[in-house]
């Protein structure tokens, strides 16, 4: 965890809904291998903890059974699988696919049967996948914005002036924090116009963005919070150099300290 992470408690989320359905890896994407069982058994007890969407895809088939992993026991290791209401897996090998913050995860598992827990047709327990694909969704270098700076984001929305906080900062994109109420309406894919990024005293950056996806959480402090991964578009090259420019002095601050 980073120093200026914050500390939340995850809200899980409830069944996974037809728009949740995730691609699979395209076969020529860049992706790399996860092989270490304690990488694996972390990031499946997160999408555990948040209760993230799992696509599973039967060979032949592009229309996935939806699912969540509903508990992890590293131990053994295995994990149980909470399928949708009403959901089946046929015997066989299955691709599972899910997106972990700016990470698209798949792996592949198989069974001759995948039996479910007694009485409980809907959990199915697996072992660790062997291996994970990871493709990063995010192409830019991303840095977090330094322990005990305020730098913020200002908009205009809903006809009200808001002011958030930007949590990191990379070429491609930004992560900002707002809370629940302020989040209102705002959905993959809106744009946000003319958004300033007041970084110290001097700088002011404007840029547009769009917004790519949102995760709430909940914060000691501040309460139940959402964060929003934006990227920026239509982005002049003089925005471009500021923005450079500000991540080479983050990356010098934090080298420094």
């Amino acid at each position: 965890m980073m120093l200026n992470e914050p500390i939340a408690v995850p809200i899980r989320k409830g069944p996974p809904r037809p728009q949740d359905a995730i691609t699979p890896i395209p076969a020529s994407a860049s992706s790399h291998e996860m092989a270490s069982e304690d990488e694996i058994g972390d990031t499946l007890t997160l999408l555990a903890s948040h209760g993230d969407a799992i696509s599973m895809y039967v060979p032949g088939s592009r229309e996935p059974v939806l699912g969540r992993i509903l508990s992890v026991d590293p131990e053994l290791p295995h994990f149980v699988m909470e399928l949708n209401e009403g959901a089946s897996l046929p015997p066989g090998k299955i691709t599972f696919v899910a997106v972990l913050r700016t990470a698209k995860l798949q792996f592949r598992l198989s069974n001759t049967d995948w039996d479910s827990l007694p009485g409980q047709p809907q959990l199915i327990p697996m072992t660790f996948p062997e291996t994970c694909a990871v493709l990063d969704r995010r192409s830019s270098e991303r840095v977090e914005t330094p322990l005990g700076t305020s730098f913020t984001a200002v908009l205009e929305l809903h006809g009200i002036d808001q002011e958030w906080s930007i949590y990191d900062f990379s070429l491609g994109g930004v992560g900002l924090h707002c809370s629940k109420s302020q989040a209102k309406g705002l959905l993959k894919g809106r744009k946000l116009l003319d958004v300033q990024f007041e970084l110290d005293e001097e700088t002011v950056i404007v840029a547009e963005l769009e917004i790519r996806f949102t995760r709430a959480f909940r914060s000691f402090l501040a309460g139940e919070q959402i964060h929003l991964g934006c990227m920026f578009v239509n982005m002049t090259p003089e925005t471009e150099s500021q923005i450079k420019s500000v991540m080479d002095h983050l990356n010098h601050a934090s080298r420094t300290r």
